[in-house]
C-alpha cells in the first residue's frame, strides 16, 4: 500500500486502490473503465419463444437482475447487450441483424436455449440453425428452455469477460 501525504490507500482490487473518505480511486483506466462496464450491463430483450418466459423471470423479483446492475432496455440505441432468447426463423434472421447493428460498441450477444445456441429440435427449412450464422455470440446458454438461474450464470460469465478486455472502449481499438 502507498501513501499520498500521510493518507493510507486502501487496495480494492489488483493494482486499483482508493482513497478513503476522498471519493477517488487510483488504477489503470482500462480496469476502471471494465469495472464501469461489467457493472452496468444493459441488455436488450429479444424474446421470440418460450425461453422469453424465463428471461422475463430473470428479471423479475425473485431473481432480481437489478442487484447486479443489470437492467432490461427496450432500445437497442441504449442497449449493450442482446439476449436473443428462442428460435430464430429464417425471416425473423434480418430484423435481428438490423437491431444488432443499431447498438452502440462495445456490444454483446448472449444466445439463450437449445433453438438459439443450435437451431434445437427443429432442423426445418425455416429455422436459423444458431444465431451464431447471423450475429456473433459472446455467451451460449443451454436448455430448453433454460432456467433463470442459467441466464443469471451466463450474465456474470459475461460480466468477467469484460472485465478481461483491453481497450475495447477506447476509440483506439
Amino acid at each position: 500500500m502507498g501513501k499520498i501525504k500521510d493518507v493510507d490507500l486502501v487496495e480494492i482490487d489488483d493494482g486499483v486502490k482508493m482513497i478513503p473518505g476522498a471519493n477517488a480511486v487510483l488504477g489503470p483506466l482500462n480496469k476502471i473503465v471494465n469495472w464501469g462496464r461489467a457493472g452496468s450491463i444493459w441488455p436488450m430483450t429479444f424474446g421470440l419463444a418460450c425461453c422469453a418466459i424465463e428471461m422475463m423471470d430473470a428479471g423479475a423479483s425473485t431473481n432480481d437482475l437489478d442487484r447486479f446492475g443489470i437492467i432490461f432496455r427496450a432500445s437497442p440505441r441504449q442497449a449493450d447487450c442482446m439476449i436473443v432468447a428462442g428460435t430464430l426463423t429464417k425471416k425473423m434472421a434480418p430484423v435481428l441483424r438490423r437491431v444488432y447493428d443499431q447498438m452502440p460498441e462495445p456490444r454483446y450477444v448472449l444466445a439463450m436455449g437449445s433453438c438459439a445456441c443450435s437451431g434445437g429440435v427443429f432442423d426445418t427449412y425455416s429455422v436459423t440453425q444458431g444465431v451464431d450464422t447471423i450475429v456473433p455470440v459472446d455467451v451460449y446458454i443451454p436448455g430448453c428452455p433454460p432456467r433463470p438461474e442459467a441466464l443469471i450464470e451466463g450474465l456474470l460469465k459475461l460480466q468477467k469477460k469484460i472485465m478481461g478486455e483491453e481497450f475495447r472502449w477506447s476509440q483506439w481499438r
